[in-house]
C-alpha cells in the first residue's frame, strides 16, 4: 500500500525560496511518473510540475517555469520540488500524486 507524505510548506516573503519534499513508501519511485500539483479553494487542482519513471524527463507548467525545479532521490524515494522567486500566487496546498494516490497537502503561503 502506498504511503505519502510532504513536507516543507510555510510561510515565505515575495522573492523567497522554499524545497518540498515528497517522501513515498511501498513503491519504488522509478515504476511511475510522480508529480506535485497545487490547488486554492474554489480553483480545481492544477499541475505543477512531473518528473518521469526515468527521471530523465521532467515537466513544468508555463506559470513556474525557470522558478520550480522538480528532482528525485532513489535511495530516499523522495521527491523534491524547490521552488524559487516565490509570488503571492503561488500560494497554495501542495500536494503530490505518485501511482494513484495522493498525499495530504502542504500549505505554501507567500506574503509580506
Amino acid at each position: 500500500q502506498l504511503h505519502i507524505v510532504e513536507s516543507g510548506g510555510g510561510l515565505v516573503q515575495p522573492g523567497g525560496s522554499l524545497r518540498l519534499s515528497c517522501v513515498v513508501s511501498g513503491d519504488s519511485l522509478d515504476y511511475y511518473i510522480i508529480g506535485w500539483f497545487r490547488q486554492v479553494p474554489g480553483k480545481e487542482r492544477e499541475g505543477v510540475s512531473v518528473i518521469s519513471g526515468s527521471g530523465r524527463i521532467t515537466y513544468s507548467a508555463d506559470s513556474v517555469k525557470g522558478r520550480f525545479t522538480i528532482s528525485r532521490d532513489l535511495a530516499q524515494n523522495t521527491v523534491y520540488l524547490q521552488m524559487n522567486s516565490l509570488k503571492p500566487e503561488d500560494t497554495a496546498v501542495y500536494y503530490c500524486y505518485f501511482g494513484g494516490t495522493w498525499g495530504q497537502g502542504t500549505q505554501v503561503t507567500v506574503s509580506s
